[in-house]
């Protein structure tokens, strides 16, 4: 684990080192790109004002609940999917049409929908996340061992107690992986549509620094967007990493 951490520092502060040593040695100037010394001075006056906290709050509240929304409701539907081939059979066909379609070309139909404020960022997330939670899961459960499913058939599972012991369980690992992937998409999302469709959040921040030609300001906004979409991905692998998956997935 140090070892990982040490790995990460180091990366980074080449990055950094690399960064400097091209602004400088090119003569960027900083309206087009600041160095690594302005966007530290930069993080430090929003941290001080609490403009930074505010809009990281407001970007991980819409995140959580569209992105919550989503899971509550996806997961079961593919769950429900992977098991009954006549439903699936006839839904399939609409979320592979409408899986395609980017959340961002959304914009405009949530604005008319729910206006300028936080619902529309809601619902973008909701959407960026729901059909490839659909897909994961239901892809999960059909790719479960038919031996499992015979031997609770002998014991006698059937409706919800064979969901509970048997499918969940063994589609788990999948079910995490595809959650972990779908939170970085969810992240991606909420930037864009804060760009557009509401006035906080870090997507916000970086449109409203870039008008005010405080370029500093933008990538500052840009590392705490990848600061933070580190972390929500750690938050996930340490998921990954529990007991009851581990188990389902060596089971394999």
């Amino acid at each position: 684990m140090a070892l990982r951490y040490f790995g990460f520092l180091l990366i980074f502060s080449l990055l950094v080192l690399v960064w400097h040593l091209v602004v400088t040695l090119f003569d960027v100037p900083e309206y087009v790109f600041p160095k690594p010394v302005s966007v530290a001075k930069a993080i430090e006056e929003m941290i001080q004002s609490g403009q930074l906290y505010r809009n990281s709050v407001a970007s991980l509240f819409r995140v959580t609940c569209g992105f919550y929304m989503a899971v509550v409701t996806a997961v079961p539907l593919g769950l429900v999917l992977g098991r009954k081939s006549h439903l699936r059979i006839f839904l399939n066909p609409l979320i592979q049409f409408l899986r395609p379609i980017s959340p961002l070309a959304w914009i405009p139909i949530a604005l008319m929908w729910f206006g300028i404020g936080d619902r529309p960022a809601i619902f973008l997330i909701f959407l960026s996340s729901f059909f490839p939670l659909v897909v994961f899961t239901t892809s999960s459960v059909l790719s479960i061992r038919t031996t499992y499913l015979r031997v609770a058939k002998n014991f006698g599972l059937n409706g919800l107690d064979l969901y509970r012991k048997v499918i969940l369980p063994a589609a788990l690992p999948d079910i995490i992986t595809g959650i972990r992937i779908t939170l970085g998409t969810a992240w991606l999302v909420i930037v864009a549509a804060e760009m557009i469709a509401v006035k906080s959040g870090l997507g916000y921040l970086i449109i409203d620094a870039r008008n005010s030609l405080r370029m500093d300001k933008v990538v500052a906004g840009m590392v705490a967007i990848g600061l933070i979409g580190l972390v929500l991905d750690h938050i996930i692998r340490f998921l990954e990493r529990m007991p009851s998956v581990e188990w389902s997935r060596l089971r394999r």
